[in-house]
């Protein structure tokens, strides 16, 4: 059998690397990735060798009059952004917005990792078996004194099964095939907030480190690039389900439900996704993103044809945000409130009162707020 991934939205499934400012140059609407090397050997013939490497050493980026020649030469790879706009925003940003996140690569390509398809399905699956009182047994894990480092082990494991007999051992996924790097582009991305207006609620822009801008001046936020798979490109490898399992002793033994087979799990990831997109879409109104939202209508759309066909929908990869990592969506929930306020970093947020949570990672297209990052269809044939 064989899955196939069809990336709905722009898609990063990366392996935590960055391109640096001093790794690449921007030339004609393209991120030009240096081949370092080459000009490392070319450098060592002449003088110039001891200038490059101090201005590797120190810049923010590299001085275009001096080297740009290089990027037009000695480019191991030419990205281009996905619209020319983009490139003024680069020359005006500084700092982090300077480091590029890749797309997972190896020798042979880029390729999607099977593992993030595995945990996307079994965030899905976690969520559709969530019981009533799980909730504040997790509660009540980190009451203690000393808060544990996974609290809701205990409750996942009764969900899905412990390790030996965990549902999410019925499938596996490898890695995708290497695909065509040709295909990815440099997107622009903003993080979006919802900034107090009365009894309502106004969109604005994050800046870093702090503070945000009027939902009217995007330009003015802080831009994030990353490399991307575009809508429409697609993942494919093997997949395989243990049939080990189907056995009827087998079953009993590790207490699995008869029916459970891979629909079982298709249709907890599309209820996943019909609750994820419901959240998103109460964000967009609230925000005021049309763009956004005529985007999540569209992937309402798909999920109900995925629905059709045997086939799921997952968000997945760099970029979705907390809600898009847990298997809990209900944040105005009391108890997930006080579970998160056990930890430093959901203080601040929670205290301001205003929806959790109130920023969204949003990717542009054509320059324009338009859609949310790492939404694709997961199918998979008969065929080998």
């Amino acid at each position: 059998m064989r899955y196939r991934i069809t990336c709905l939205t722009p898609v990063l499934v990366g392996d935590g690397r960055k391109l640096a400012p001093i790794d690449y140059m921007v030339w004609k609407d393209h991120v030009n990735v240096l081949d370092q090397w080459r000009i490392f050997r070319l450098l060592a013939k002449g003088p110039r060798l001891e200038g490059y490497l101090a201005q590797l050493k120190k810049a923010d980026k590299l001085d275009f009059a001096s080297w740009g020649g290089f990027a037009q030469n000695f480019a191991g790879r030419r990205i281009p952004f996905e619209n020319a706009a983009y490139s003024a925003y680069w020359n005006r940003a500084t700092g982090e917005s300077l480091h590029i996140p890749t797309f997972a690569a190896g020798v042979s390509g880029p390729y999607l990792p099977g593992t993030a398809m595995k945990g996307a399905l079994r965030t899905a699956m976690l969520f559709a078996n969530w019981r009533d009182g799980m909730m504040q047994e997790v509660l009540n894990r980190v009451q203690g004194e000393r808060v544990p480092r996974r609290p809701a082990e205990v409750v996942e494991e009764r969900a899905l099964g412990p390790a030996g007999a965990n549902r999410m051992r019925f499938i596996s996924a490898a890695d995708s095939a290497p695909v065509d790097p040709a295909q990815f582009q440099i997107y622009l991305l903003r993080t979006s907030t919802l900034v107090p207006r009365g009894p309502q609620y106004a969109l604005g822009w994050k800046q870093s480190p702090r503070g945000s801008v009027d939902g009217a001046r995007p330009e003015e936020s802080t831009p994030v690039f990353a490399e991307m798979a575009p809508a429409g490109a697609a993942f494919e490898g093997p997949w395989k389900e243990e049939s080990f399992f189907l056995q009827p002793e087998i079953r009993r033994t590790v207490r699995w439900p008869e029916s459970f087979d891979r629909a079982k799990v298709f249709e907890a990831a599309n209820v996943y996704a019909a609750g994820l997109l419901a959240v998103q879409r109460q964000y967009a109104a609230m925000a005021g993103l049309a763009l956004l939202d005529k985007s999540l209508e569209q992937l309402e759309q798909q999920l109900a044809q995925a629905r059709e066909k045997g086939a799921c929908l997952l968000a997945l990869g760099w970029g979705g945000g907390l809600l898009t990592k847990s298997s809990w969506l209900d944040t105005s929930n009391p108890d997930y409130r006080q579970i998160l306020q056990q930890f430093s970093l959901y203080n601040r947020a929670l205290a301001s009162n205003l929806p959790f949570p109130k920023t969204r990672r949003i990717v542009f297209l054509n320059n324009k707020p338009a859609t949310l990052p790492g939404w694709v269809e997961l199918s998979v044939s008969e065929t080998a």
